[in-house]
């Protein structure tokens, strides 16, 4: 390969980062925008019109950043589900998978308390609002998705295996927790800590939880880099 066409694939390579990033910083934008206005007005009381109205765009770029109103709010959902699994991956091999389920969560506790005032209306808007319940039920079977072959391996079976129950029934048991958390976290006025609210949905379903809080308090999981990135994932507005 000769020096031009290895300078012609970086020169490619660094074009399509560039508009990368322009994409997300312009889609990060219009979401603030719609964020101000669902929070003044309400989710179905908003819409796309005044949206791209506010935002200046035209409909079809709109359209090109979100397929629906309801991505605005749910969109960012994949790249957590993607976050946990790669935190779910990094956690030691010998730790038993409810343990490194709860501990992968950490860097979306983290992320949360970013922004708790954000984060809590968000939340809140996507329990209260069907649509938007819906499409978060989709986006999380996703997550389960992800997560389930991980966990297999960690039990020493056959991911692919449907005549066994654990790997399913250990996802979808420790992501109905987080859910009932945030739910319950979101709700709360006293504004408790989400790390003590998800430790306690999970001490009901396993005693262990109760002995992670320590670990994610200073681990591994806390410090990593992926944290700062949950807010965005989210589309939770800038402070």
């Amino acid at each position: 390969m000769s020096e031009a066409n290895v300078g012609d694939g970086t020169s490619a390579e660094r074009r399509t980062t560039l508009r990368d990033r322009a994409r997300r910083a312009v889609q990060a934008e219009v979401a603030e925008i719609a964020f101000r206005l669902f929070a003044a007005q309400g989710f179905e009381q908003t819409t796309v019109e005044q949206i791209i109205s506010t935002a200046g765009i035209s409909r079809s770029s709109f359209f090109r950043y979100f397929p629906t109103k309801e991505d605005v709010v749910t969109g960012g959902l994949v790249d957590l589900g993607e976050q946990l699994f790669s935190a779910l991956v990094e956690r030691p091999g010998d730790e038993d998978p409810w343990s490194a389920l709860r501990s992968a969560m950490e860097p979306l506790v983290v992320g949360f308390s970013h922004n708790p005032v954000a984060a809590r209306a968000i939340t809140k808007m996507m329990t209260e609002t069907p649509s938007l319940e819906a499409r978060h039920y989709e986006k999380t079977l996703h997550w389960q998705a992800l997560l389930v072959p991980e966990v297999a391996r960690r039990l020493g079976i056959r991911p692919a295996d449907p005549t066994d129950p654990r790997p399913q029934a250990l996802v979808a048991a420790a992501l109905g927790c987080l859910d009932a958390a945030t739910k319950a976290w979101a709700a709360d006025n006293a504004e408790p800590d989400l790390r003590d609210v998800l430790d306690a949905a999970m001490l009901v379903v396993s005693p262990r939880a109760g002995k992670i809080r320590a670990l994610n308090a200073t681990g591994s999981a806390a410090r990593s880099g992926t944290t700062g990135d949950v807010g965005a994932s989210l589309g939770l507005p800038r402070r």
